[in-house]
């Protein structure tokens, strides 16, 4: 399988929905690019958070980003299940992460997930950033809408274990959800290191839509 190097990736901008989407889809990518590229810059947008979960959502994003010096984390208050209803506002908030940044990468939702305020973002992400590499990840669900991703980040069982201990670690107000548990986030692990062969049998997944190459 031909291997591309995320080594010329310094600014990132990831964008969730709810306070641990970002986590769940590309933590472990983040952690391994986190200690492996020094001068790393990410701009972590969370657009909803209600309550309790903006304390949660934060101090998550200061654990995964640990060691980082170049770092900025935004906590929106949209309506949580009601996106599409605050498109305009969103696509507000989108122009004005977009006049800060100029990211190297996008994360972000998978343009074909069922929930409506992850697709809200997905669109819009495609929209603000045109010209840019966008990397949608996946989030399990009752609606099975995982799809079949076509790049892969090849993770270590650390890398991994360290993912999972922080999602537990932070997100209390979803230990009662039938699907928020290790096993869970392990078994994705899992298949999608058999599907790209990697060497740990661990690996997160993403969909890319557009890639430019270019031979030098």
């Amino acid at each position: 399988m031909l291997q591309l190097s995320l080594g010329s990736v310094h600014r990132v901008l990831c964008l969730g929905a709810h306070s641990d989407d970002i986590e769940i889809g590309a933590g472990g990518t983040l952690l391994k690019l986190a200690a492996q590229v020094p001068d790393l810059d990410i701009c972590w947008v969370v657009f909803s958070a209600p309550e309790a979960r903006v304390e949660e959502a934060r101090h998550s994003a200061v654990d995964f980003l640990a060691g980082l010096a170049r770092k900025e984390i935004k906590i929106g208050s949209f309506r949580e299940s009601y996106f599409p209803s605050e498109w305009a506002s969103i696509k507000d908030w989108f122009e004005q992460i977009r006049a800060d940044i100029e990211p190297d990468v996008v994360f972000t939702h998978y343009r074909d997930d069922r929930h409506q305020d992850h697709r809200v973002l997905s669109d819009l992400a495609w929209n603000t950033f045109r010209n840019h590499l966008i990397l949608e990840y996946e989030i399990p669900k009752y609606d099975g809408d995982l799809g079949h991703p076509n790049v892969f980040m090849p993770l270590s069982e650390k890398v991994c274990a360290r993912k999972i201990e922080l999602l537990l670690k932070h997100f209390k107000s979803q230990s009662t959800r039938h699907w928020f548990t290790s096993d869970t986030f392990e078994a994705i692990h899992r298949i999608r290191g058999i599907e790209c062969a990697s060497a740990t049998g661990r690996a997160e997944a993403f969909h890319c839509r557009k890639l430019t190459l270019e031979a030098r």
